[in-house]
């Protein structure tokens, strides 16, 4: 009953936020399983898996040791699987990038049928002649950076073209041809390697080849013997012997089936019946994860200090002594949410468009302070305050330039003065204008060694203010003479 009482708990607390954060996990999921389930370093990703399984285990049960060690494992993992997974992640990452190309048009299904039937015999015949070929069917994963060297061309596949390419006299003929859909893109090509071929036995340099791609792509790739005259095929890490040009014809049949989208039913649909089990999975794995990091399992509260903005102050009018420039914010919500909320971005913003006295009292409502939608605002202290405001009276006032220090003893002051003299500001109407003393920020004169003309800021004291748009910089000339050249 507890337990079952537990799990309702849990489903009322799931938010409209919580079953989109899940859907994305399952998804990324998804797309990493039926990417490895067919790459040999699958079994790396099942062993990491099992290894998240007990740290997700251990945290439950609140197993302090062997979570505080699995937490420093993946930590040091995160880097070695880069290293692991260099080429599965970067074929993976291309897989995405040509999501774009969704809606792309493809070549009639019974074109493609046709197409596989001419590759089929002309390999047939290739080999009753003993010349050797090697033929590569493009995917969906683009082949770009595995193919070195090579010629473009744009024709057709035809058996007399495919026949003319492998010609021992012809100058590609050692090389690869690239075949993406019914076209022959490239011919000549040089593909990288396999690396471990040792249970194949002793393969030509052809065979070793179309391995080394089929273990780094997704393409199919037919290989002709010079010296025994067989067709073999390489694809998804696997090379494997063709009996006869039949086989090799309906292998061809399924591979472009597979590749080509189909036109009977939505792609919506078709999505939806392929790779279920993968689906199934991804989505227990996010609803797992879910429960472990996402679940919100009890509320906490803490208490910020944020600033206060002033904002709307109506023309002609200024903020006075005291001001309140911080106030004291408590929210409260899950950890999860404190986890992602950046503590500078929190400001309590206070309208004072409506200011007409001279001093008026405002609540702090929740609604001023810009709180994450996943945080609740608990209290706000003080929940009012006072603003002493005025109306600002423009005068002017002379500039004093304020200097540190003096001048080396080599040197004399011969002129200093500011531009502009006199500066028009405004202040508050309760303030003396003959206690008020407008000055230029410090120059040190010891840093000065011959006549210049500096920019310096003008400060003003507290209570006084500068019109809109008016500048705050003054220009300040030091005129100065050496005393050694004087008369």
């Amino acid at each position: 009953m507890a337990l079952l009482d537990s799990i309702l708990a849990v489903i009322k607390s799931v938010r409209i936020q919580d079953i989109l954060d899940v859907i994305i996990i399952a998804l990324m999921i998804f797309a990493l399983l039926t990417w490895f389930k067919t790459r040999a370093s699958r079994f790396v990703l099942i062993g990491i898996t099992l290894l998240g399984g007990v740290y997700l285990v251990a945290r439950f049960f609140q197993l302090y040791l062997t979570t505080i060690v699995l937490q420093g494992f993946f930590a040091i993992l995160l880097f070695v699987l880069v290293v692991i997974f260099q080429e599965d992640l970067r074929g993976f990452f291309e897989r995405l990038a040509l999501l774009g190309n969704i809606g792309k048009k493809f070549p009639s299904l019974s074109g493609l049928k046709s197409t596989a039937e001419i590759i089929a015999q002309t390999a047939a015949n290739l080999a009753k002649k003993r010349i050797g070929a090697l033929i590569v069917l493009q995917g969906i994963d683009p082949l770009e950076r595995h193919i070195n060297g090579g010629t473009s061309l744009d024709g057709i596949v035809s058996e007399p073209l495919l026949e003319s390419l492998f010609d021992p006299h012809s100058i590609g003929h050692d090389g690869a041809v690239i075949i993406n859909g019914d076209r022959i893109t490239m011919f000549g090509c040089h593909l990288p390697l396999a690396i471990n071929t040792s249970k194949y036995g002793n393969i030509g340099l052809r065979h070793t080849a179309a391995l080394g791609l089929a273990e780094r792509s997704d393409a199919i790739c037919i290989v002709v013997s010079e010296e025994k005259g067989t067709i073999s095929l390489a694809y998804l890490e696997n090379l494997t012997v063709v009996q006869n040009a039949a086989v090799l014809h309906e292998t061809l049949e399924q591979f472009y089936i597979r590749n080509t989208p189909g036109k009977k039913s939505h792609p919506a649909l078709n999505w939806l019946k392929e790779n279920t089990r993968e689906k199934i999975i991804a989505l227990g794995m996010a609803c797992l994860l879910w429960i472990a990091f996402g679940y919100q399992r009890e509320i906490v509260r803490r208490d910020f200090i944020i600033p206060v903005e002033y904002k709307n102050v109506p023309q002609n009018w200024q903020i006075d002594e005291p001001q309140v420039t911080e106030t004291k914010v408590i929210l409260q919500g899950p950890e999860q949410a404190f986890r992602l909320l950046d503590e500078r971005s929190l400001k309590l913003s206070l309208d004072l468009s409506a200011v007409i006295d001279k001093k008026r009292e405002f609540t702090f409502t929740k609604d001023m302070v810009n709180a994450p939608s996943s945080l609740t605002i608990a209290d706000i202290v003080p929940a009012k305050i006072h603003v002493y405001a005025s109306k600002s009276i423009p005068w002017t006032f002379p500039v004093h330039i304020n200097t540190q220090n003096s001048l080396s003893e080599n040197l004399s002051l011969q002129k200093i003065s500011v531009t502009p003299s006199k500066i028009r500001v405004l202040i508050g109407s309760q303030a003396k204008p003959e206690q008020i003393k407008i000055e230029t920020e410090p120059i040190d004169l010891q840093k000065i060694f011959f006549t210049t003309t500096l920019d310096t800021k003008i400060v003003l004291p507290a209570g006084v203010s500068f019109p809109d748009g008016q500048s705050s910089v003054a220009s300040v000339l030091i005129k100065v003479k050496n005393k050694a050249s004087s008369p």
